[in-house]
């Protein structure tokens, strides 16, 4: 059962991302602000909860957050600032994008940048113990899939429509036989990390 408010200081929102680990494409942010009775017996951490139901969630979450927003950092950021700060960078974006500016931040995760004034915490796994960040999650996840699925289209021999970007054998293989296309993050070990999968 995830909990509602950690701050108790209202409103409250719930950010997470998604892409972190992944060889290809943006990584995604998004921010919560969820009404105290919001409830859902399917919400919670987007990697425990299937497509389907992710999907359903997403519609579910989008027509009852008092506010929501999600925002993407593409690869060649990513490449210029790191990873984990392209990720902050998308989270302090999706709050930005909030039609309602929240009084506190709830955070997935050990690491964040204060975003202006706004108080804030780092949860470690708080996507499976708060509810805003649990629907932050499903978002990130979502939206991001859906990017995925359409860039595959470009570039079908990497499969990003069943990896989305991450580093499976399959997607590694391809980078193999192919080499990087213009949404890999050139930043990363694409080839070690082949060279390493295989010894």
């Amino acid at each position: 059962m995830l909990d509602g408010n950690f701050s108790k200081i209202k409103p409250e929102a719930g950010c997470d991302e998604a892409g972190r680990g992944c060889l290809a494409g943006p990584v995604t942010a998004a921010a919560v602000i969820l009404p105290d009775d919001f409830h859902h017996p399917l919400l919670n951490d987007s990697k425990q909860v299937g497509e389907k139901q992710r999907n359903q969630l997403r519609l579910e979450i989008e027509k009852a957050a008092l506010a929501w927003a999600v925002a993407f950092v593409d690869n060649a950021m990513i490449d210029e600032i790191n990873i984990l700060n392209a990720a902050i960078l998308a989270m302090h974006k999706a709050i930005e994008k909030l039609t309602i500016r929240p009084a506190y931040l709830i955070i997935d995760g050990n690491r964040f940048k204060p975003f202006q004034d706004i108080p804030h915490a780092c949860i470690i796994k708080g996507d499976g113990k708060y509810k805003a960040i649990a629907a932050a999650s499903i978002l990130a996840k979502t939206h991001r899939d859906e990017y995925m699925q359409k860039i595959h289209n470009q570039y079908p021999v990497y499969n990003w429509q069943a990896n989305k970007g991450y580093p499976t054998r399959e997607h590694r293989l391809a980078l193999s036989e192919h080499g990087v296309c213009q949404w890999h993050r050139k930043s990363f070990r694409l080839y070690e990390q082949l060279k390493f999968s295989f010894e």
